[in-house]
């Protein structure tokens, strides 16, 4: 991998870091305003660790890899593209911290948001200084 290729992947994974961000921003914004309401159901939204789940793929290649010779075959193994990896939004049906059925804490939103804003403002840092680097290097 050269490292134009390396790169444009950090480049990439951080925009898609930041794309989930930005939904994550709307899903925690949902849960606030549903606070109160009877029965609501927190959501939340699940990327980063599935985005670490394919780049893992890459490297554990089993010791012994099964052959297929029928299509119908399920593989032992399969690699995992990072960009095939979208955001995906989890309903929280489990818990009730409410008597009328609500799950939402208003508090622990909160802080999710503080956290998931620190997170895209890490992000955005990140790209900058790639973005310097390659600007130093052309200098």
């Amino acid at each position: 991998m050269g490292i134009e290729n390396n790169f444009s992947r950090t480049i990439d994974m951080a925009h898609r870091a930041m794309d989930a961000s930005l939904i994550r921003r709307d899903v925690l914004a949902n849960n606030l305003a549903n606070a109160m309401v009877p029965g609501f159901k927190r959501s939340d939204l699940t990327f980063e660790s599935e985005l670490k789940r394919a780049i893992d793929t890459e490297k554990q290649r089993p010791g012994l890899e099964l052959t297929k010779t029928d299509p119908r075959h399920i593989s032992n193994w399969q690699q995992r593209d990072y960009r095939d990896v979208q955001p995906r939004r989890v309903l929280d049906y489990v818990s009730t911290s409410k008597n009328n059925g609500n799950n939402v804490d208003p508090e622990q939103e909160i802080m999710r948001a503080l956290e998931n804003q620190l997170l895209y403002t890490l992000l955005a840092q990140g790209e900058s200084f790639e973005f310097s680097q390659v600007s130093m290097v052309l200098r």
